[in-house]
């Protein structure tokens, strides 16, 4: 029995090895070539596979420096930090500090009759799954900027716009806002609807909204490096990064009223973490991934989660997240016990198609694992 005992000690590491050692060659096969299409000069990806981890780092941060990303680098996740609202809003509905049927003006300390559509109230829930009928970003003259998000001048234009912009300027412009349907069928993506959000967070935990989204994944998810405003050695570690196919460093964005709806940054590691606790699936994470609004017959909206069925995946949670100078995605994949993150400090029209590149070649070669 006891040589049994050892037998079984001995392989299970073995098999662990193996097991890491095939992830790495499938990442770096498929990283290596993502980082030769011409407008990307480096990527991060961070794998969690049957419980085992893999971090790879690849290419250059600057354009002829050689400086390789490292699992200290600090990336804007853009709006893939709105799953981190998500998240915290299902802990408010377990919390029973909200329910989602709550009208968002309960919430509100001034008076927003214009949040309303043929007497029906703009919802928690509405808000969550981005069919609440807002724009996509308030101040409404940052819509127009992102229409033109390919010219060179987008980036400088969007920080001058939302430079010094700050709660109260947000409180006051959306009292302008007329939403022409009725709230929670129209999917319409929605960044100002997550910064509400973290408004009404910061209402029933009496905080500040960087201060529950740092202790919340802290304490749950033993993210430390996870934050929206970053210290002066933080700051020394954020990833510089290009705006489509110009070749001059584009500056860091400016920060919403609250960050939720596009400010988290985010090192690897962290985001390895992060997609270890979304697979672990307790009770906060399970109610985030909840499908609340079918929005057709491709996916479902959960708490900010993009809900779809995959023929060869099956069930899987994703978001995608961009800034003028990085996108990312991420993919929850719990029937095979699979998450992936992926990252690039480059931010143009074929980006996202990169990355999903790189990323079915992942997931393809996985599959021949199971």
């Amino acid at each position: 029995m006891k040589k049994l005992i050892l037998i079984v000690f001995l392989v299970l590491p073995l098999l662990s090895i193996a097991q890491k050692t095939t992830i790495k060659t499938i990442v770096d096969s498929a990283a290596t070539k993502m980082i030769e299409k011409p407008l990307i000069n480096s990527t991060s990806i961070g794998i969690v596979y049957q419980g085992q981890e893999f971090i790879g780092h690849y290419g250059e941060l600057e354009k002829g420096k050689s400086n390789a990303p490292t699992n200290n680098t600090i990336y804007e996740i853009g709006s893939l930090g709105k799953t981190h609202t998500g998240t915290l809003i299902a802990k408010a509905v377990l919390d029973k500090k909200i329910n989602l049927d709550d009208p968002v003006q309960k919430y509100l300390s001034e008076d927003y009759p214009n949040l309303i559509f043929n007497n029906h109230p703009i919802r928690i829930k509405d808000l969550v799954t981005h069919t609440s009928g807002l724009p996509n970003m308030i101040p409404l003259s940052v819509n127009e900027m992102l229409k033109n998000f390919t010219k060179k001048e987008t980036p400088t234009d969007l920080n001058n716009a939302l430079k010094n912009y700050t709660k109260k300027d947000f409180f006051r412009d959306l009292h302008q806002i007329k939403i022409d349907t009725i709230p929670g069928y129209n999917f319409s993506y929605s960044s100002a609807g997550i910064e509400l959000l973290a408004a009404v967070l910061e209402k029933v935990y009496n905080k500040q909204f960087e201060v529950i989204l740092k202790e919340y994944f802290a304490k749950n998810a033993q993210m430390n490096h996870t934050m929206i405003n970053l210290s002066p050695e933080d700051q020394k570690n954020l990833a510089v990064g290009y705006h489509c196919a110009y070749d001059e460093i584009t500056t860091q964005m400016t920060t919403l009223p609250w960050g939720a709806g596009g400010n988290v940054k985010s090192t690897v590691p962290d985001m390895v973490k992060y997609i270890k606790y979304q697979l672990k699936n307790d009770a906060v994470v399970a109610e985030s991934h909840r499908p609340l609004v079918k929005v057709n017959d491709r996916f479902s909206s959960g708490y900010c989660w993009r809900v779809t069925k995959d023929e060869k995946l099956g069930t899987l949670y994703m978001h995608h997240g961009g800034v003028p100078r990085s996108q990312c995605f991420i993919y929850i994949i719990p029937e095979y016990n699979l998450g992936v993150f992926i990252i690039t400090n480059q931010s143009g029209e074929n980006t996202p198609k990169d990355m999903k590149d790189t990323l079915n070649e992942i997931f393809e070669q996985i599959q021949k694992l199971k």
